[in-house]
């Protein structure tokens, strides 16, 4: 790389320190993405959290944003969920807490106040959480549904309804057996029975309970009878897979996250790929599958690059992200989250709160449209994500890098840090002993920062 001063030499080295991979010696197990915020899960059991905390909902006693992860629960977490501006977990015991925004009673702990600590709010027995905008979802170990928080239109599901004002700050029984699972929208809730059907109920104004009316329900509706195995809900729209590996959406698709290749809304279920899906996750106007060969697929809104295929253009059609090797997604306002098979976490999109946890952050104008690598997988020996300089005789910088041999690494480039806006460069595998060199020449009066990040 040429450089001709002796300051940009330590720019170089400096910001790329800055943005080597965090890796330890536990993997990510689960992720989940809120409002502005992210959570994850280690192996260990430990809970993890980045962005947004203006409510307190990353747990961690303050109400002051991270743009790196933060350990906020050290052990025998199980389960997380991430609403508008609030969180959820579930400890192995069984029990279930909650933190963050409470204005609509969503912690579900009496009060209306908000929380920057965990609290628990019920002591055992808990197998499932969902958190929405301003409602929480959970099940119990004997199948029945219980609801919280804001219930204006009719997204709890228990028969009652106030023109966006009745909320319920306890547990309330929804329904008393035989759930599976459960999702939770912005004003829409969605669940699944052991026989396979799938329920519905709340805002309906974009078909997003796909019953064919844009009438909202204050009650449970079936919405199909049965075969269902996966359900997610978005902003306004829903998804679910059927037990042929199917896709299926209904609801808003103003942005094209439905990926029927229109930007149509649809009040009844339409079939959107018809095998091979295995796992589903809707943002606020995007949404995220997998395919059975572990491939990564996206569609829908993409200004913040939440999609992450190195553009900022929407999408009406799936279009795929990641070639192999995804096990697990979930789906923010604007930014994506995925895990690999190594238990490496990976982010794209909106990082104006620091909810992507890659250290940097903009106010609103920083985002990458690229996956980047956030936690490592597995330890990496001593020695390895070291980054080294040479200047060479001819004026030009040489770059080695050691990291995973095999593994495939890029160079980005930045013009400036306020904000950064990193363009990728150059993309190689390092080789059998982990080293890689790059070795292109950009302008010495243009390029004055770079960096080097892991790659799928």
């Amino acid at each position: 790389m040429k450089t001709t001063q002796t300051l940009k030499i330590a720019r170089l080295l400096c910001v790329m320190a800055l943005q080597a991979v965090t890796s330890g010696g536990q993997t990510v197990t689960k992720i989940a993405a809120g409002g502005y915020f992210s959570l994850f899960l280690k192996s260990d059991g430990s809970l993890w959290a980045m962005g947004d905390n203006s409510y307190g909902q990353l747990g961690d006693g303050t109400y002051n944003q991270a743009n790196l992860p933060e350990q906020i629960v050290a052990s025998n977490v199980t389960a997380i969920a991430g609403g508008g501006y609030h969180s959820l977990f579930r400890q192995s015991d069984g029990s279930l807490w909650a933190m963050g925004d409470n204005g609509a009673g969503q912690l579900g702990d009496g009060t209306y106040n908000q929380s920057n600590l965990p609290e628990q709010i019920v002591a055992s027995n808990v197998t499932a959480i969902a958190a929405g905008v301003v409602h929480s979802l959970f099940l119990k170990s004997d199948g029945s549904l219980w609801a919280m928080g804001n219930n204006g239109y009719g997204q709890l599901g228990d028969g009652s309804i106030d023109g966006g004002n009745y909320n319920t700050n306890l547990p309330e029984q929804i329904v008393a057996s035989n759930v599976t699972a459960i999702a939770a929208g912005r004003f829409h809730s969605l669940f699944l029975k052991s026989n396979g059907s799938l329920w519905a109920m709340g805002y309906n104004y974009n078909g997003q309970l796909g019953d064919g009316t844009y009438n909202t329900t204050n009650r449970p509706e079936q919405i199909v009878a049965s075969n269902v195995t996966a359900i997610a809900a978005g902003y306004k729209h829903s998804l679910f897979l059927k037990s042929d590996g199917s896709l299926w959406a209904m609801g808003y698709n103003g942005d094209g996250q439905l990926g029927d290749g229109t930007y149509n809304q649809t009040n009844r279920p339409e079939q959107i790929v018809a095998t091979n899906v295995t796992t589903i996750a809707a943002g606020y106007d995007h949404s995220l599958f997998l395919k059975s060969d572990g491939s990564l697929w996206a569609m829908g809104d993409n200004d913040a690059g939440e999609l992450g295929d190195g553009t900022y253009n929407q999408a009406t059609l799936p279009e795929q992200i990641v070639a192999t090797n995804v096990t697990a997604i979930a789906g923010g306002s604007d930014h994506s989250l995925f895990l690999q098979s190594d238990g490496s976490l990976w982010a794209m999109g909106d990082n104006s709160y620091g909810q992507l946890g890659d250290g940097t952050t903009d106010n609103d104008n920083y985002n990458t449209n690229l996956p980047e690598q956030i936690v490592g997988g597995p330890s990496v020996p001593p020695g390895y994500n070291q980054i080294s300089g040479q200047l060479l005789g001819t004026g030009d910088m040489q770059l080695s890098f050691v990291g995973i041999a095999g593994a495939n690494y890029a160079l980005d480039r930045s013009f400036s840090l306020a904000p950064p806006n990193w363009v990728p460069q150059l993309t190689n595998s390092t080789d059998a002993g982990g080293v890689l060199v790059f070795t292109n020449t950009p302008d010495p009066t243009t390029t004055d920062f770079w960096r080097i990040r892991s790659v799928p």
